[in-house]
């Protein structure tokens, strides 16, 4: 059954929102951009140089503390699908990039000199060179 047109709850969805929670919606879209920058950020800075590792796992931890915020936000003041789910894959993101600064950690050394060989590598045949040294040089579960 309808509720009649004059009541209390059809009134107050009409009103526009007040000034704290424009403040808040701007908050909360302005951690959700600098989320965005920070994971992104995180992504292209491992791609640079594996010397880089210290600020890719800096940048990764303030992805996920943004990325949870953002999200408790999102869900306790009910903003759109798109900062729901932004939030969602951005944190999706961010721990698989947890999982590949663990893993380049481990294996730092091996990674950096694979870096350097690539870099000097200046044909195909010197960069299948560098991929096999890399084989050669990890541990045998991991070939």
């Amino acid at each position: 059954m309808n509720p009649p047109n004059g009541s209390a709850d059809s009134q107050r969805s009409r009103q526009p929102p007040s000034e704290a929670a424009k403040a808040s919606r701007a908050l909360t879209h302005t951690l959700f951009r600098i989320f965005i920058l920070v994971v992104l950020g995180s992504f292209f800075v491992f791609q640079l140089d594996i010397s880089y590792l210290w600020l890719t796992a800096l940048l990764t931890a303030a992805g996920l503390a943004l990325g949870i915020m953002v999200l408790v936000r999102a869900v306790k003041y009910r903003e759109s699908r798109l900062v729901l789910s932004g939030a969602i894959a951005g944190l999706l993101v961010s721990t698989v990039m947890v999982v590949v600064i663990l893993a380049s950690a481990a294996f730092f050394n091996q990674f950096r000199d694979y870096q350097e060989c690539t870099r000097s590598a200046l044909t195909q045949q010197g960069a299948s060179e560098c991929r096999t040294q890399l084989e050669k040089s990890l541990p045998a579960q991991l070939r």
